[in-house]
């Protein structure tokens, strides 16, 4: 039988383990950590999240759970977005609630990705503007750009391989300077909308 895994386990793992370093500097080996460590939590993640959801620490350990290690677990993979709609549902109810103000930074970001990560325009505008308002600094320029390239594509090309959508020749020229990279360091410019 499978340990069960606590909140305070997942949430010391990423903010205190993991840190900020990898959490947007990813490796194989934390990758296989979190697989390792996490994948039964993950499988079991909507009756966890349903448990946790009332604090502000169960909340973040249920968003990270459901929104960042899939993206780790399942890199290149279309199960890297499988739970990112239960993510959002936690973090509207999160927001709901005050979770996120009650959550100190970094960790207060989680809350909000879950808008980022969605390809649905009006989840973008809401990320751009929750990270202006209670979460300014670089985060918020990554949430433009991300709101930006919905906003001129209408999904994330640099997901369209794991999802096995076919990329039109605007988004090749994207994935071929290199994807989101390469718009973060302005290598290549979003088409306007």
């Amino acid at each position: 039988m499978p340990e069960i895994v606590t909140p305070d386990e997942i949430n010391r793992f990423w903010l205190e383990e993991t840190g900020p370093k990898l959490w947007y500097q990813p490796t194989a080996a934390l990758d296989l950590s979190i697989r390792d460590r996490f994948m039964a939590a993950w499988i079991d993640a909507l009756r966890l999240s349903a448990a946790w959801t009332a604090t502000p620490e169960g909340a973040l350990a249920a968003l990270i759970l459901t929104d960042q290690f899939p993206r780790n677990m399942f890199r290149n993979d279309a199960r890297a977005y499988a739970t990112d709609p239960l993510a959002r549902r936690i973090a509207r109810a999160a927001l709901d609630a005050g979770h996120d103000l009650a959550t100190p930074e970094p960790g207060r970001q989680f809350f909000y990705l879950p808008f980022e990560h969605s390809e649905e325009l009006a989840d973008q505008h809401r990320a751009v503007a929750l990270f202006a308002e209670r979460m300014p600094g670089e985060n918020l320029r990554h949430a433009e750009l991300h709101r930006d390239a919905i906003a001129a594509f209408g999904r994330f090309p640099w997901r369209n391989e794991a999802l096995d959508r076919e990329s039109t020749a605007e988004e090749r020229r994207i994935l071929d300077a290199g994807g989101y990279g390469a718009l973060v360091s302005g290598k290549v410019v979003l088409p306007p909308a």
